[in-house]
């Protein structure tokens, strides 16, 4: 697992801007090197209305980043509890058992994506760590 807090990143300006003069700024928030090489089979908005979350589960051969959009959410990854606010951002590796639920009084909105390796991996909703 990989967190970037968003408070923790300044903007800079966007590569291909003049440094002078930016019309774009950027947080980078992961890196090259920092994520799994592979496709990227799908990029979701979603939602948890206050009170919700989604099941425990793992992904066998697929890397999941979260990016905060709205709200406060709390991620227990691999039996560690994370905060996460606007902005922050978090990358949960293959097999790693993750689960989100909204902790605050507003709904949650994140965007996730998933990045695949390839080995054709199932998704497995899980209670426990793999084996």
């Amino acid at each position: 697992m990989r967190i970037a807090y968003a408070a923790d990143r300044r903007y800079v300006p966007a590569s291909h801007e003049d440094p002078r003069s930016p019309g774009a700024w950027k947080k980078v928030l992961f890196q090259k090197g920092e994520l799994v090489s592979g496709s990227v089979p799908m990029v979701n908005w979603a939602r948890l209305p206050p009170g919700k979350g989604f099941a425990a589960h793992y992904h066998e051969d697929m890397q999941e980043v979260f990016i905060l959009v709205q709200g406060e959410a709390a991620m227990t990854v691999a039996g560690r509890l994370v905060r996460l606010g606007p902005g922050d951002a978090l990358a949960v590796d293959p097999r790693e058992v993750h689960q989100m639920r909204n902790c605050g009084s507003g709904e949650v909105e994140y965007v996730v994506f998933g990045i695949a390796t390839g080995q054709g991996g199932r998704t497995v909703v899980a209670a426990e760590s793999p084996g």
